[in-house]
């Protein structure tokens, strides 16, 4: 990062956040009254900066406000907490339907073979493209901070993990030492969600993120955030890789909640 840039940074950071803001912080997103002082600070001049950089544009006749604004960006910089951050550095445009969206799909069946549908979506992530979301979805998860479904955390996870090159699950990680680690017990998981679906099995973890191992870091990080003492009882070595990650332990304030 350059040095015109962190100073730019530094500076919108050191303005007021506007009470209107914190207005609905205080009011749409449950997690941001978990947080100690410190961390809802530090909070606060992250969004200050994704608002800064980022562009929302309304789509499907939805006119773009504050409030959705700063709903989504705050849910967005939750995962930037207490880690050295570019702010995802590839993205530039967060598209925001008033409903689920429809999406082109296509699968291949085999070779020549690809069959191609449409399909409601919550949310997509691309990379090096936009973040593209379903308001009326980004609302009801940020507001229920239990039951482990989060669409801005998802997609934004999905941005994360597209930092290192392509999407496959294993985002950067601060030491390259760490990815032996992580390989091993996300793999481990993975295949476990995989054979649990399978045979039919209830499962803590949603099976969704059985579709690929992109999907599985995804549909973990909204577990890790929304139910982090289920996930931390029921899989231990999964919650230690994503709390080294986000340099976070969600189990922990969830204690006093």
């Amino acid at each position: 990062m350059g040095l015109l840039k962190h100073r730019h940074r530094k500076r919108i950071k050191s303005r007021p956040f506007p009470a209107a803001w914190l207005e609905i912080l205080e009011k749409n997103v449950g997690y941001y009254g978990l947080l100690p002082p410190d961390d809802q600070a530090e909070l606060r001049g992250h969004i200050a900066v994704f608002l800064d950089e980022k562009r929302f544009e309304g789509c499907g006749g939805l006119e773009m406000t504050d409030e959705i604004r700063v709903t989504i960006a705050a849910e967005a910089c939750v995962l930037l907490l207490h880690r050295d951050t570019n702010y995802y550095p590839t993205l530039r445009t967060v598209l925001v339907y008033p409903h689920s969206f429809v999406s082109v799909r296509r699968k291949r069946l085999g070779p020549g073979a690809v069959v191609e549908g449409e399909e409601a979506r919550r949310g997509e992530s691309w990379r090096r493209g936009p973040v593209v979301l379903s308001w009326d979805d980004v609302r009801r998860t940020s507001g229920d901070i239990h039951d482990g479904r989060n669409v801005v955390f998802h997609e934004f996870a999905h941005q994360l993990d597209g930092e290192s090159g392509s999407n496959e699950g294993a985002p950067n990680l601060p030491r390259r030492s760490m990815y032996v680690a992580w390989a091993r017990v996300l793999g481990e998981e993975y295949a476990q969600l995989l054979d649990d679906v399978g045979h039919h099995r209830p499962t803590d973890i949603d099976a969704y993120g059985g579709t690929s191992p992109a999907e599985f870091f995804a549909v973990v990080t909204e577990e890790f955030f929304e139910r982090p003492l289920v996930l931390r009882e029921k899989h231990p070595a999964l919650y230690q890789q994503l709390a080294t990650f986000y340099r976070q332990d969600p189990a922990e304030l969830r204690k006093e909640d």
